[in-house]
């Protein structure tokens, strides 16, 4: 049998391998690790290990906070949340030039606060404003790569599901995560509306000034506006101000998007089985990868790979934070290849014990050791740099799941275009991750001033 680390390198190749092969990734990393854990360890160890550690994975509390996000999400889209919150940003930003597009990302910010999914918010916000974009004749380039970037906040700005399944991963406490993404979030709505600000005094008739809303139109599309809103404030001010913990919070917002729904006449007995049978199918599949990950965690952990290629890091004599820049540019790469969720799960087992073996084991007791900084910042400030270039590899080619779900919407713009179109946006993701590491108070301020 070959050594542990040899061992652990075939793992991971035959993983990309079945994955490559179109396998789901649970059923892929269940058989690595599983088959990982059964030859190092023995079958009868496998066979103990599931005997209890799917009960001990699910019966966790906090994980139930992921099925009624996703409950909430769901009700969202058929409620009707996205035409309010995009006809009032149109109203509040369409005179501009530029300013529908402005309105898109706004309104692509308010409903990923809602529902917590990029797919989802880029396809239902797509659907919402691509027409008025088209209505006043903003370029295909513009129009739909505003949608597809704007559809990424989802990933970010909390509640987000892939935060909380992050959270449960590295053992980080859920509302400490969410702190953590507000302001990061906000940065990159701002970076966003200032790269459309700039297209369009590049290109003017890229993006023509819209008509200024009337008096009673914009009242009317403001008050719309007021619903969401406190919706958004309720959930996550509740979290915030320590009201109730995520889990009730979402138990409370799938109330809240319930009762907008049924005052709207959009959420029926039908409607409400649907989003409920979609968000079992999400959940398993959440869970089921969830439990591929722990025993690709556990197989990693006997084996001691993380640990080993924390030796050899320290050894080469690269530097922690050139460690931690190449890290994420693996995970820009690999976001190019997998799904957000899929990549979270299958890196950030791997990545963050080495990353803890670097900050605090290894590097103890050297002058300027580590990152600078305690194991649970670590975490914190690691988690939202890992979920903002997680949000690349969705508008990123050859994949660029967010570019093919508004492409599918928008059929007489060619996809290259939209992807041309991105090319700004992702600048200024690479510019808000710069700044992330160059001054990581912007993801650990508000954690710090809430927990005292």
């Amino acid at each position: 049998m070959p050594d542990p680390i040899t061992l652990g390198f075939i793992a991971l190749a035959l993983l990309v391998v079945l994955i490559a092969l179109r396998m789901p990734i649970a059923y892929a990393m269940i058989i690595v690790g599983g088959g990982g854990i059964a030859v190092v360890n023995g079958l009868s160890l496998l066979l103990s290990q599931l005997k209890t550690l799917a009960y001990g994975q699910f019966s966790v509390y906090d994980l139930t906070v992921v099925p009624m996000f996703i409950l909430m999400g769901e009700l969202a889209v058929v409620a009707g949340l996205s035409q309010a919150l995009f006809r009032g940003a149109n109203a509040w930003l369409g005179w501009m030039r530029g300013g529908t597009a402005m309105a898109a990302i706004a309104g692509c910010a308010g409903f990923g606060a809602v529902c917590g999914s990029s797919l989802a918010t880029a396809s239902t916000m797509g659907k919402v404003a691509l027409p008025e974009l088209k209505r006043y004749n903003y370029s295909g380039a513009l129009a739909t790569s505003t949608l597809a970037a704007g559809g990424v906040l989802g990933i970010l700005i909390p509640p987000s599901v892939i935060l909380i399944i992050y959270a449960i991963i590295v053992e980080a406490n859920i509302v400490t995560m969410f702190a953590a993404a507000l302001l990061p979030g906000i940065l990159a709505v701002l970076l966003f509306l200032a790269t459309i600000a700039i297209y369009v005094a590049i290109w003017p008739g890229a993006g023509p000034k819209g008509g200024a809303a009337d008096r009673a139109e914009f009242r009317a599309a403001t008050l719309g506006l007021l619903p969401v809103v406190g919706i958004f404030g309720i959930v996550l001010g509740g979290i915030y101000g320590g009201l109730f913990n995520p889990t009730p919070a979402a138990a409370v917002g799938v109330a809240l998007v319930t009762i907008y729904g049924l005052a709207r006449g959009r959420i029926r007995l039908a409607t409400m089985k649907a989003a409920l049978f979609a968000t079992a199918a999400t959940s398993g599949m959440i869970y089921l990868i969830l439990l591929g990950a722990e025993l690709m965690k556990i197989f990693m952990s006997r084996i001691g790979l993380p640990q080993q290629a924390a030796a050899w890091i320290i050894e080469s004599g690269l530097a922690p934070m050139m460690v931690l820049v190449l890290i994420l540019v693996v995970l820009i790469a690999l976001g190019c290849l997998l799904d957000s969720l899929s990549m979270i799960l299958l890196v950030i087992p791997f990545f963050w014990p080495m990353l803890m073996e670097i900050n605090g084991g290894l590097y103890q007791g050297a002058e300027g050791a580590g990152f600078g900084m305690s194991t649970d910042d670590l975490k914190i400030w690691f988690g939202i740099l890992a979920l903002i270039v997680v949000e690349l590899g969705l508008i990123t080619p050859p994949v660029g799941m967010n570019v093919f779900v508004i492409s599918a919407l928008a059929k007489d713009t060619p996809m290259i275009e939209t992807f041309k179109g991105v090319a700004p946006f992702f600048l200024a993701e690479i510019l808000r991750v710069i700044l992330l590491l160059s001054f990581p108070v912007i993801s650990l301020w508000l954690p710090h001033l809430l927990g005292g």
